[in-house]
């Protein structure tokens, strides 16, 4: 059978599936493996539960001819099945990647185009090698414009997806310190990054770039199409504004004053990012501008929770070097009686990690907090004067051992920390 022939398949049966816990009827299930599983293990079952059609690549599990497709790999598979679906589809395709703010520009860009356009967008954080291709495959005939979120921790890894979606426009948030061991140091991440511009100058695509960084500016040199945005001198403009919690953003077009429901002034360039796209889209600004203000951040990314009388930023989805400086610089600002920060420490950073980690620790000693507690990883490594514990159970612990007031509280930390469970 070829890809061709599975993708008659795939337009009567347009729900994919990797996974039997989420399938729905008439899927068509793939056969994924990963370091603890084998999907073909689950193919017979998947079509017992109701799947239209398997995808299998060990020839054990191929048991039903006429309900599964055998081949070398199921991955690739997927990705060449999205390719084909990617191929049919006539319309814009964003694709964003970069070190921070990559979801919450997705979603932000999402809610603005969704204001005057049939948008559909990666769901969550679906932006890796299977994800991608799930996402494509997920656009209906209806849809007028797809935003794809590509994360990256290796080279080449963005190239591999453009291969896949094709964008015809494109973002890269930013280029900071993150995945450093597999990208290979700083460099190697703004090398990877900018494979989207590689492909995008190679495709006569249109790039929208924050003008306020003068390396994105000069990394996109030679795409055809390059639209601005930022602070100054660029297509889209406007200026942050922070209360004691929340980013307001003075637009300098129709769209007006944004009051968001996002943390710090390192989300302006977010924000603008959803309105350059919306306007260069035709999206009314004041309903563009009404959308973003109506989006509120969910999944532990900058959310604020009120408890008691304490607020909490809860910002534990992730962080590298980066996004923990932009974090802490915004705390620092915030006029509060007193203010707490748990920060979990930073994954994937090679032989860089031990000197950001103490780099991190000296940015904390330049300003005065009522407490500071380090949880974890290399944080254990190295000098410091702050209070040191091993995980989030036992900082969890230690927060409500305080029973603190009137205080905002910080929490940050990579992904495999969990610091979210310091509130469980």
């Amino acid at each position: 059978m070829s890809i061709e022939q599975l993708y008659k398949i795939y337009r009567q049966n347009p729900g994919v599936q990797t996974d039997t816990r989420k399938l729905r009827t008439n899927d068509i299930f793939f056969a994924l493996k990963g370091n603890n599983f084998n999907g073909n293990e689950f193919a017979a079952k998947a079509l017992e539960m109701g799947a239209a059609f398997a995808v299998v690549d060990e020839a054990a599990y191929f048991t039903r001819p006429d309900k599964m497709m055998l081949v070398d790999d199921a991955l690739e598979t997927l990705q060449q099945l999205a390719l084909e679906h990617r191929k049919q589809l006539n319309i814009p395709v964003l694709a964003i990647t970069g070190t921070n703010g990559k979801t919450t520009t997705k979603e932000l860009i999402n809610a603005a185009l969704s204001a005057g356009l049939k948008t559909y967008a990666t769901e969550g954080n679906l932006n890796n090698h299977i994800g991608v291709p799930l996402t494509i495959l997920s656009i209906r005939p209806d849809v007028e414009i797809a935003v794809i979120e590509m994360g990256a921790n290796h080279q080449l890894e963005i190239a591999s997806y453009c291969k896949i979606a094709l964008p015809t426009h494109g973002i890269i948030t930013n280029i900071g310190k993150a995945h450093l061991e597999g990208f290979g140091g700083e460099e190697g991440v703004k090398k990877a990054k900018g494979e989207l511009y590689d492909f995008l100058r190679a495709t006569n695509g249109t790039v929208f770039v924050c003008h306020d960084y003068n390396y994105l500016v000069e990394m996109s040199k030679g795409i055809p199409h390059i639209i601005t945005y930022g602070n100054k001198d660029a297509d889209y403009t406007g200026t942050p504004a922070a209360d004691a919690a929340f980013l307001g953003v003075q637009v300098n077009s129709e769209a007006g004053f944004i009051q968001t429901q996002l943390v710090g002034a390192y989300n302006f360039p977010n924000v603008m990012a959803a309105i350059a796209v919306a306007s260069h889209f035709k999206v009314p600004p004041a309903k563009a501008a009404a959308a973003i203000a109506a989006y509120t951040p969910s999944n532990n990314r900058s959310q604020v929770i009120r408890q008691g009388s304490n607020t909490i930023i809860m910002d534990a989805y992730n962080a590298n070097p980066s996004s923990m400086k932009a974090a802490i610089d915004n705390f620092a600002g915030i006029q509060a009686p007193k203010k707490v920060l748990l920060l979990g420490a930073m994954m994937e950073l090679g032989a860089d990690s031990i000197r950001e980690h103490e780099a991190l620790v000296a940015m904390l000693e330049r300003t005065h907090w009522d407490a500071v507690v380090l949880v974890g990883g290399d944080f254990k490594k190295i000098t410091h004067p702050y209070i040191y514990l091993e995980n989030s159970a036992e900082a969890g612990k230690w927060l409500q051992q305080q029973q603190l007031q009137d205080t905002y509280i910080l929490i940050k930390g990579s992904r495999s920390t969990g610091m979210e469970k310091v509130l469980a």
